[in-house]
């Protein structure tokens, strides 16, 4: 009888025999796992509960064509678990919330890789691990790290903007009325442009650019900010990407990008770790060698001094903000246009005035035979003799679009539109570009001190963003002033028109007062009912006047200036040239378009940020003790195809670290499993300072007998710094399929120095010459007795996949075998706590 203890099982869920489960697939704090399903040519993400057995939703794992092959080849939790980052083949990346599975970003590599075709291999999620910071003097004004002074500060201090419409959340009819029983969901739609998704920016905090956030999001407390806790565990973590090529892309806290850092294009990243003490990384290079991989032992240090300053963050927050304020006018000038020009769905308010004209002049050519109609005329004759033609009196008398119900909505329609630009304008445009010339100001700032160097800001590039965004200032405030005059204007032809439309249709005997100003009326007619100025700041070129065109070129001083105001003040107007006329280039002024000056700022502004944002990885340093070739010094040829190895990595003594290396090795006699510890100095981290070995062989203890040479290993790996778990089948006729887990922390291990293959520099045939010395007799292996296990339900033919999460208080496994069926258990529970 088995004499070792069982775990407690969680649950039991049944997949689709093509799921597949990723080593780091298990939620870091709750009862989530995630599992990739294939439907056609596209991997599907879906997330579980296994405890529960159910599934909570699953989503395409890719974007655009459905008919594009993807592949999900790894897969990330953020540090406070909230999202999942997975890693596709053709090279792409997304960011998927925990909630629902929706994509909230998306991460598109085609700008850091060249030509050359690569494919990713990895990705790993860092997070800041900070010591805990003790002041004399508590943080009672709640700065949180703003510094007094910089455009952030005077940020927080600013009425907050309205916030626009997020179409990002505007369901449709079938997010309404279609069975949603499934679970299933599509990913959303990019609807930002290119200049914007592609703008280095962290994940989006309206409030720190002093704009309300969307009414779909949850409410934010303006003193406490739009972190909550969790959000604290990402701050300032690192997100790493490793391709095929021997690149490594670096993103602030999962979306901000700083750049990538190409380590060899011979070889790819296999293994990173991140010291948690300074910003280093140590990188493991690898290699194919036909059917396996060839990793090296002498690990790649890359120091990335900048990650270590605040000059990074306080970038990344700049570039976000100018994204928001940057992202809420371009927003706002298509709101307006929209409600001028209108869309495919609706015609807006700038056609009504055209389509009145066409009317009347259609009336006149059909019923009175006018062969060159001319409406405004006819008009403008009305309104200066009172004396209408008979086609114009007929119109005012009975045309449809003289109905009272007709000319409400058309007074409705303009006037709802013309205050809609007033407002824009004045208060979501002219405040949000007031506050980029803050944030681009402070950036200029920057662009001067030496510190700032490696962020290459150009000083030219700047100012001309800040021209620009003062231009964007004075054409919506001159906006908001023509539509607020046009506004004067039509109401005043209104007047007129229902004036003039009761004096053609007399109903009582008191005749309408008129209540118009003719010089408004004309204006408009002129101006407004056919071809509206307001048209200029949507159509045409750019603008190309600058500040100094609107402004008088004096070489006085001040002194001249006073003695002049003085002269003023007294009533001698003449003498003092005050109103005296300069001349003016009109022409300068014709192109007003805002929709083009819009997007010119926001691809010079891009560029600025963008440039800046890989100053990290630019400066980054690169230590390797060799750049020899890995299949030039490998002998895994010789060899057959190893099984996966698995690695764990731990912290010891503030900086130095200790890797451990584990090979499952089989043959017809015994399964044994081989250990490797690397320990790694501080000051040398760039190769092995002690190698150690160990070989042991798990036996069952039936009885009193001790039971191994009946068992398959199928998969092992770490589970924390003392626990392996692996899965076993035995051999017998019944090949029930086991979990079990045992100590690895008080194995001996034989130091390499004493053996003779002190100088392989790959892993794996380390491992692979440590088991051929086993079996010439130079080295021992010792019995480790396996303490608790349990039978699993399936995996009694074909492969399984093992998942493990070590975090204390949480110690899960997770099995799935060859037909979809998954297993969990919790490692810390007995099965005796389960019956109860």
């Amino acid at each position: 009888m088995d004499a070792t203890r069982s775990f407690s099982a969680l649950g039991v869920l049944q997949t689709p025999p093509s799921t597949r489960l990723l080593p780091s697939a298990c939620c870091p704090d709750k009862d989530l796992i995630v599992l990739i399903s294939r439907l056609g040519g596209r991997d599907r993400l879906g997330l579980w509960n296994y405890s529960h057995g159910s599934k909570i939703w699953e989503v395409d794992g890719g974007v655009g064509d459905e008919n594009t092959v993807i592949d999900i080849v790894d897969i990330a939790w953020s540090p406070d678990g909230q999202s999942i980052v997975a890693v596709h083949n053709p090279p792409l990346v997304t960011l998927h919330s925990l909630q629902d599975g929706t994509i909230q970003f998306t991460l598109s590599l085609h700008q850091v890789l060249n030509s050359q075709p690569r494919k990713m291999i990895g990705v790993w999620w860092f997070c800041d691990i900070r010591l805990a910071k003790t002041r004399s003097i508590p943080d009672i004004l709640r700065r949180n790290d703003i510094i007094a002074g910089t455009s952030h500060a005077i940020l927080r201090t600013l009425p907050l903007l309205d916030a626009l419409q997020d179409d990002s959340q505007r369901l449709t009819a079938t997010d309404l009325f279609a069975f949603q029983g499934t679970q299933t969901r599509s990913s959303s739609k990019e609807a930002s442009p290119s200049v914007i998704h592609e703008w280095p920016t962290l994940p989006s905090d309206p409030l720190s650019a002093s704009i309300k956030a969307p009414l779909s999001r949850k409410s934010i407390d303006p003193l406490e900010g739009s972190k909550s806790e969790t959000d604290e565990l990402n701050l300032n973590s690192l997100l790493v990407l490793a391709d095929s090529c021997g690149s490594m892309h670096y993103y602030l806290d999962g979306t901000f990008p700083l750049g990538s850092i190409t380590l060899g294009s011979n070889f790819f990243v296999n293994s990173l770790m991140k010291d948690q003490t300074r910003p280093t990384f140590i990188a493991y290079s690898a290699a194919r060698v036909q059917e396996t991989i060839a990793t090296s032992l002498h690990p790649i240090i890359v120091d990335v001094p900048l990650l270590g300053k605040r000059h990074i963050r306080d970038m990344a927050k700049l570039s976000s903000t100018a994204r928001e304020l940057m992202w809420y006018c371009m927003n706002a000038i298509n709101e307006m246009h929209t409600t001028w020009f209108g869309s495919e769905t609706f015609s807006g308010a700038r056609h009504l005035g055209p389509k009145w004209i066409q009317a009347l002049e259609a009336k006149q050519k059909d019923q009175f035979g006018q062969a060159e109609p001319n409406a405004i005329l006819d008009l403008t004759t009305l309104l200066v003799t009172g004396r209408a033609t008979d086609s114009l009196l007929d119109f005012l008398g009975s045309g449809e679009q003289m109905s009272e119900r007709g000319i409400l909505k058309w007074e409705s329609t303009m006037t709802e539109a013309l205050v809609k630009l007033r407002d824009y304008s004045e208060k979501r445009i002219t405040p949000a570009c007031q506050r980029l010339h803050l944030v681009l100001e402070e950036t200029q700032g920057w662009a001067q001190l030496s510190a700032f160097t490696p962020f290459e800001l150009s000083l030219k590039e700047i100012h001309t963003c800040l021209e620009i965004t003062m231009q964007m200032i004075l054409l919506s405030a001159w906006l908001a002033a023509t539509a607020r005059q046009e506004l004067f204007r039509f109401r005043a032809f209104l007047h007129w028109l229902r004036f003039e439309t009761s004096v053609a249709n007399p109903s009582s005997d008191n005749p309408p007062q008129p209540r118009h100003d003719i010089l408004e009326v004309n204006n408009y007619l002129v101006s407004g009912l056919a071809t509206s100025t307001i048209d200029r700041w949507f159509t045409g070129p750019a603008p190309q006047f600058s500040l100094i065109d609107i402004s008088r070129e004096s070489d006085k001083s001040i002194v001249d200036v006073i003695d002049q105001a003085r002269t003023v003040a007294r009533g001698n107007h003449a003498s003092s040239g005050f109103q005296s006329v300069f001349p003016q280039d009109d022409a300068k002024f014709t192109n007003r378009n805002l929709n083009t000056l819009v997007n010119e700022l926001a691809s010079r502004c891009k560029c600025i940020f963008d440039r800046a944002a890989s100053a990290a990885t630019r400066s980054a340093a690169v230590h390797a003790t060799s750049a020899a070739d890995l299949t030039s010094r490998t002998r895994l040829t010789d060899y057959l195809t190893p099984p996966p190895m698995r690695e764990r990595t731990i912290n010891v003594n503030e900086g130095d670290l200790c890797q451990f290396l584990m090979l499952s090795v089989q043959t017809e006699q015994t399964n044994c499993l081989c250990l490797s510890r690397l320990y790694y100095r501080k000051e040398a981290l760039e190769s092995p300072s002690e190698i150690g070995i160990a070989l042991f062989e798990p036996f069952i203890l039936m009885g009193d007998e001790e039971t191994s040479m009946g068992l398959d290993l199928l998969e092992a790996d770490f589970l924390d710094d003392d626990y392996v778990v692996i899965v076993y089948r035995n051999r017998g006729e019944n090949k029930s399929t086991h979990i079990a887990m045992f100590n690895y922390s008080g194995l001996r291990y034989q130091l390499v120095q004493t053996m003779q293959h002190v100088n392989l520099v790959v892993r794996e045939e380390l491992m692979l010459e440590t088991v051929e010395q086993w079996k010439q007799g130079h080295l021992s292996k010792t019995r480790k007795q396996i303490e608790r296990s349990r039978a699993l339900k399936g995996g009694k033919t074909g492969h399984v996949s093992l998942a493990l999460n070590g975090r204390l208080g949480r110690r899960v496994a997770c099995v799935l075998d060859s037909k979809g069926t998954l297993e969990s258990f919790d490692m810390e529970g007995d099965e005796d706590e389960e019956t109860e």
